[in-house]
């Protein structure tokens, strides 16, 4: 398929997006208000159990699953990270073999994984691939992937939604695995906001002060040399993204055009939602809110989302590992919605704010 065809067919899938019924969700905050406890007694539960009403008819037992997206980075090259490449392919192998942390968070939370290879160096064999590429160009001299290739890895996410859909999951998340895509994270975070490196980045998997510098520097020298196009997500995506981070924001926009709602991770997730935003605003109905980062540019992305995070656990370990922890809350949250008797079932008059 050639490039123009790639993006055309993404302005088609973009266009059958649509956003939330608003009356669907008015009628679970009624809902809500009518089950027998203190009115807003759970907080930021209900609202979010009214959010998913407005993408599908709510259910009581969902079908739940994460598409861990796993790729590599040229960035690494530069010094910002503490390990090499070669840890992608270990974590994706243990993914596979359902022994990563998400994994074995998710079999807790009764969800399922799926570990996808979005652009890694290397094979690891059984593992689905999307990849058009062995890890991106390294950002610090050179556009990150060819244009056409984000909008490939755009494409593949949404495919991949439309999938797990298609197979009757009914709460989907999205995950990462890639050494160096907190750079590449902070990049595309800073691009889209308008904002220096130094406020949208953290030290990653552990860097130290001299690292986190450099880490800075990359990202600023990077911004400057390409200049991505804030209006364009496309752009900022192939000039200072990552493999994982357009398949995922492929993948949230596919859950929005399926109408499942997709439960967000941590900052990397989080920059994906952006750009999916970006390019969609109708998108944004279809995403929840799990966590706040530990990595400083995580809060800035969260509000430009307009969501606020259901957890401040200073989590920021990836893979997907956020959006598990919060699937349980959900899951308890739809019990009460659905089995609680409401004021009128019990005989008493119903609660009115004062």
């Amino acid at each position: 398929m050639d490039a123009e065809k790639r993006e055309r067919q993404l302005r088609q899938a973009l266009a059958a997006i649509r956003g939330a019924d608003p009356e669907r969700t008015a009628q679970a905050l009624r809902h809500w208000d009518a089950v027998a406890k203190p009115l807003r007694s759970l907080g930021e539960l209900e609202p979010l159990v009214a959010r998913m009403a407005g993408i599908a008819p709510l259910r009581r037992d969902l079908r739940k699953a994460v598409a861990a997206f796993c790729a590599d980075n040229g960035v690494v090259a530069q010094g910002v990270t503490q390990t090499d490449s070669s840890v992608t392919a270990v974590v994706a192998g243990n993914m596979l073999s359902g022994r990563s942390s998400v994994c074995c968070m998710a079999r807790a939370a009764g969800a399922d994984v799926f570990p996808v290879d979005a652009g890694m160096l290397t094979e690891v064999e059984g593992l689905r691939s999307i990849k058009t590429a062995r890890g991106t160009r390294d950002l610090s001299r050179e556009p990150a992937m060819e244009r056409w290739q984000a909008v490939q890895a755009l494409l593949d996410g949404m495919a991949l939604a439309g999938e797990l859909a298609g197979e009757g999951y009914t709460l989907l998340a999205a995950g990462e695995m890639g050494i160096g895509n907190t750079t590449t994270t902070s990049a595309v975070a800073a691009a889209l906001l308008g904002r220096p490196a130094a406020d949208m980045t953290g030290k990653g998997a552990g860097l130290s002060d001299q690292g986190l510098a450099r880490k800075i520097q990359v990202i600023d020298a990077a911004l400057a040399l390409h200049r991505p196009d804030p209006a364009d997500p496309i752009d900022v995506l192939c000039k200072v993204g990552g493999f994982d981070i357009a398949a995922m924001a492929g993948f949230y926009l596919g859950c929005a055009l399926h109408r499942v709602p997709a439960v967000l991770d941590g900052y990397i997730s989080n920059a994906a939602a952006l750009a999916a935003v970006r390019l969609c605003p109708a998108a944004a109905d279809a995403l929840l809110p799990s966590h706040l980062s530990a990595e400083p540019g995580a809060a800035l992305v969260m509000e430009a989302l307009g969501l606020r995070p259901l957890l401040r656990l200073g989590m920021a370990l990836g893979e997907g590992t956020g959006a598990v922890t919060v699937m349980p809350l959900i899951d308890m949250a739809l019990r009460i919605y659905f089995d609680m008797p409401s004021f009128d079932d019990m005989g008493i008059e119903a609660y009115r704010p004062l």
